[in-house]
């Protein structure tokens, strides 16, 4: 798969789907890589000129140095849209890949058709909460968070059915680069869009996982009320409801596209 160099960062991406076709957008969750959204590619590719990436930090891109903000993140999709060419995408981002849409509804609204944000929050958590995270994984590394995260991203019923799939998104986890994971604990911990959700003027959809501990259904709610056009949805699952629902959620994500006329 091909990369993207840009002033001292590599961002590693993939890119499927027929050309010409609408770009879709998706960005990934903190401690995950790009094949997170597998069951959303196979919905989707046929119809759509689909861009998956990792986040600097994780997977395969580089991992620049210092503690990142959602003003890099943010950034990066930019640069690596002007790379592609893409003007104008859908975008659909989970947790702090929503938070990444939220940066660009507000600074880059006029590069999105649409945007999805799923199990995310206009604030995730307290600053104090991550800096104390930032501390505990340079200090043990991200081993001793496995099995919170288990629990957090997904239902007991879940981890039980599919322990493959889970066990792979769990090393996927444990791969990530322990200063990469942190630098983008720091963007999460200073993330707060509460006051700017009112300037996200496009089509907004609202994900939440129904049993999500980390973003309930509540700060989704307050997500599509607070953004001017704004909808919400909810899907069986936890954090990581896309790779736990992945028909109701794909069934989501196309019917807020296809109501705000953007069929293929």
């Amino acid at each position: 798969m091909p990369s993207f160099e840009l002033a001292g960062r590599r961002l590693h991406y993939l890119v499927e789907g027929p050309e010409g076709a609408p770009w879709l957008t998706f960005c990934n969750s903190l401690g995950t890589e790009l094949h997170m959204w597998e069951p959303q590619a196979r919905a989707f590719a046929a119809n759509y000129r689909l861009l998956r990436y990792d986040r600097r930090g994780h997977g395969f891109s580089s991992t620049p140095p210092g503690l990142y903000t959602a003003d890099n993140l943010g950034a990066d999709v930019l640069a690596l849209w002007d790379h592609l060419g893409v003007e104008r995408s859908h975008f659909c981002g989970l947790s702090i890949g929503g938070l990444t849409g939220q940066w660009l509804g507000v600074h880059a609204g006029e590069r999105l058709h649409t945007l999805t944000l799923a199990a995310t929050a206009a604030r995730i958590g307290t600053l104090e909460s991550w800096q104390e995270r930032i501390a505990q994984v340079r200090l043990h590394g991200l081993a001793p968070l496995v099995e919170g995260t288990r629990e957090r991203w997904f239902t007991p019923a879940f981890v039980q059915s599919h322990r493959e799939e889970v066990e792979t998104v769990l090393q996927h986890f444990l791969a990530t680069n322990d200063e990469g994971y942190a630098g983008c604990c720091n963007a999460v911990g200073h993330a707060d869009f509460r006051a700017q959700l009112a300037q996200i003027a496009v089509p907004t959809l609202a994900i939440a996982g129904e049993e999500d501990p980390v973003c309930p259904p509540a700060q989704l709610q307050a997500l599509a009320a607070g953004v001017q056009r704004g909808r919400y949805a909810s899907v069986p699952g936890r954090h990581i409801c896309n790779l736990e629902s992945p028909a109701a959620f794909n069934a989501a994500l196309a019917a807020h596209l296809d109501a705000e006329g953007h069929t293929p």
